[in-house]
């Protein structure tokens, strides 16, 4: 299947997921500089019948290619199908597709994908001079002050020295990050004041502990900061300003059965089966379709706007983007070829950045080459990362192709 972006340019932020504007420019010299350059015998002879339109050329991409790989991965692995879709900084997106159950429409659980999500929330609110992510949480919300050193960059780079889902995922003292009947105030209050951790966390940026309980702090602090709750945090940031039709968050570990590091079968596509929370699990509880959630890959890679809107400065991307814990403190993410920045991790041998879920969602940027790639299964996360895997070097070579 081959998929060639559009021309044109729009400001329907839907119209732009599906199609992104690729401005054709036309370049035609006046007859003043034809002029100034022809021979002296040949001025105003045809000059501007024989002056003809430059059109630059839209590229075309081809990732026929990957087709077998995702069908036949699909049959061998016994899923019940996939959705990819692929961004380009200069050519919005570049090609979709979908097997099995999934369309255009086919909702999913992200898991941890929503961490990258989460992150860009609180920095767009350092952009609008509403949190400082370098201060001491307590600056913003009191029940930060039994926890005087940590700041808002330390738990969206997984360094707050707090307990971490993968270090002890059912952490009594943290039980309220999944039980959608709390509300997130309180929960992080009672994450940051309890004194039965004491003996179990690290001083911040000293350690890398991935994910858990210091998302929800993030998110809490994201609505002191802001005097809004999540939900209106979510639609005014991301949903209205980038045209999202399914995006949201929830807290689904209570309410669906199944759910721990495998795809919970019984979500199919509803969110409307959740009950409405004021504490969403904020590390692993958004859910979207593949063309959403491509939405917000594409405005990374579009210098952080979403149509008109200025979603993220320039400056907060690269802060995102970057090793953080690398540079905190010499850090690396379970591995010395691994690093984190805040919300993605770091492939320090590839330069490619990910936030890979769970459940199957695997999104990846390559800035360098300006592209990004949502890969979307109900799997596990082990099940999507070996497809994507298979699929790096092929999509790699297909867009520098298309590119030229």
């Amino acid at each position: 299947m081959l998929f060639t972006a559009a021309c044109g340019s729009s400001d329907d932020n839907t119209a732009e997921a599906e199609s992104s504007p690729v401005d054709t420019t036309t370049t035609e010299q006046s007859n003043t500089a034809d002029a100034e350059y022809m021979p002296e015998n040949e001025i105003g002879v045809n000059a501007e019948e024989d002056s003809e339109p430059v059109v630059e050329a839209t590229p075309e991409f081809d990732f026929s290619a990957a087709e077998p790989i995702v069908s036949g991965f699909i049959d061998t692995a016994g899923l019940n199908g996939a959705a990819l879709t692929i961004v380009h900084r200069d050519h919005g997106v570049i090609y979709e597709n979908f097997w099995g159950v999934y369309d255009e429409n086919r909702i999913s659980l992200l898991a941890s994908s929503s961490k990258m999500v989460v992150a860009g929330v609180l920095l767009h609110l350092e952009d609008q001079g509403l949190l400082d992510i370098n201060a001491p949480v307590a600056d913003v919300a009191e029940w930060g002050v039994d926890n005087p050193g940590i700041t808002p960059a330390q738990l969206l780079s997984n360094s707050s020295g707090l307990i971490g889902l993968l270090q002890n995922l059912a952490y009594g003292p943290y039980a309220c990050q999944w039980d959608y009947k709390q509300n997130l105030q309180d929960c992080a209050a009672q994450i940051m004041t309890t004194r039965d951790d004491d003996a179990d966390i690290i001083a911040p940026d000293t350690g890398f502990n991935y994910g858990g309980a210091q998302w929800q702090v993030a998110g809490a602090v994201a609505e002191a900061a802001s005097g809004k709750t999540w939900a209106e945090l979510i639609d005014e940031i991301y949903v209205q300003p980038c045209g999202l039709e399914t995006f949201g968050f929830n807290s689904h570990f209570l309410q669906i059965e199944g759910a721990g590091f495998d795809y919970p079968p019984g979500f199919d596509s509803d969110p409307s089966q959740l009950a409405d929370t004021a504490n969403p699990n904020l590390e692993g509880g958004a859910y979207s379709n593949s063309r959403d959630y491509a939405r917000l890959l594409l405005m990374h890679l579009q210098d952080g706007r979403c149509g008109d809107t200025q979603i993220l400065t320039q400056e907060s991307l690269a802060t995102m983007h970057a090793d953080r814990i690398a540079a905190a403190y010499g850090g690396d993410a379970y591995s010395s070829a691994t690093g984190y920045g805040m919300g993605w991790w770091v492939d320090r041998e590839s330069g490619r950045i990910s936030d890979g879920g769970a459940f199957g969602s695997t999104p990846w940027l390559d800035l360098p080459d300006g592209y990004g790639v949502h890969l979307l299964t109900e799997s596990n996360s082990g099940t999507s990362n070996q497809l994507a895997g298979l699929l790096y070097d092929v999509i790699d070579d297909a867009v520098a192709t298309g590119v030229g």
